[in-house]
C-alpha cells in the first residue's frame, strides 16, 4: 500500500507529513539533518517539534544523545512508530515514565561521583580507542533488591553505555550472593575498591580492551606478534 504524499499541507498537518517525510525520503536508519528537515518544510516555523512530538507516538529518531556515532547537526530514523496518517492513530502515547527533572539529574551524577556507573569514565574523558570523548547522561535501569522487590533507579552512564544497556537489569540478591563465595583477600581487595569508588585498570587490561576493539584482521596481526615475542622470551 503506498503512502500519502508528505507535500500534501492541505490535507495533512506538519507532524504527519514529518512522518511521512522520513518514510518516503529518509527511510529506516537513514540519517538526515536539521537543515535539509527545515529545506524540505520550509513552510512550517516549528517542524523540529513535530518531529519531536512523533518520539511520543513510538517513533525512535535518534539524536547525538543516543547515538555518539551521530554529529551535532544530524539525526537517525531508527524505527517507525504508529501510523499517524490514518485516523485514529495519531495520538500520543501515555507516559508511563515522569521525565526526569534538572534536580534528579544533577543529584543522580553527584552521588554517582560524576562517572559511568557502566564502564567507569568520566565527563569528556577519552575512551583509549580514538573515538569521541564521553558525555554522560542520566539513565533508568531496573533492579531486584535483595527481598526481591523489582524497582526502577537512577544511575549515571555515558552515551555508548546507555545504548547497550536499555534493557539492562540487576540482581542485588544474586550479587550478594556472589561475593559471599570470595576469599576473604578477594572481599578485602572489593572492599577497597567499594570505598575509593574506583579500580583503575592495569596495562594489561587496558591492552586486552584496545585489543578486543580491533577488526579481526588487526586481531590476527597483533596475536601472531604477541605469540612470536613469547616464544622467544621463553
Amino acid at each position: 500500500m503506498s503512502l500519502p504524499d508528505w507535500r500534501d499541507s492541505n490535507k495533512y498537518g506538519s507532524m504527519i507529513r514529518a512522518a511521512l517525510w522520513l518514510e518516503a525520503e529518509v527511510g529506516e536508519g537513514g540519517i538526515f539533518t536539521k537543515t535539509e528537515l527545515r529545506n524540505a518544510f520550509s513552510d512550517v516555523s516549528q517542524i523540529d517539534r513535530r518531529i519531536r512530538d512523533l518520539r511520543d507516538r513510538g517513533w525512535q529518531i535518534d539524536t547525538r544523545r543516543e547515538d555518539p556515532t551521530l554529529k551535532l547537526d544530524e539525526q537517525r530514523y531508527v524505527k517507525r512508530g504508529a501510523e499517524v496518517w490514518i485516523p485514529g492513530q495519531g495520538k500520543a502515547a501515555t507516559k508511563s515514565k515522569a521525565s526526569i527533572t534538572a534536580t534528579q539529574r544533577a543529584k543522580t551524577m553527584r552521588e554517582d561521583n560524576y562517572l559511568c556507573r557502566s564502564c567507569g569514565i568520566g565527563a569528556g574523558e577519552e575512551y583509549g580507542d580514538g573515538g569521541a570523548r564521553s558525555q554522560l547522561d542520566i539513565a533508568r535501569r531496573q533492579v531486584r533488591l535483595a527481598d526481591g522487590t523489582l524497582t526502577t533507579q537512577l544511575v549515571t552512564e555515558c552515551n555508548r553505555c546507555r545504548i547497550g544497556g536499555r534493557s539492562r537489569a540487576e540482581d542485588i540478591q544474586a550479587l550478594l550472593g556472589e561475593i559471599k563465595t570470595l576469599s576473604s583477600i578477594e572481599k578485602d581487595a572489593l572492599a577497597r575498591w567499594i570505598k575509593a569508588d574506583r579500580r583503575a585498570l592495569s596495562a594489561l587490561e587496558r591492552l586486552w580492551g584496545l585489543y578486543r576493539t580491533l577488526p579481526e584482521e588487526s586481531r590476527a596481526a597483533v596475536a601472531a606478534a604477541v605469540n612470536d615475542d613469547a616464544a622467544q622470551e621463553g
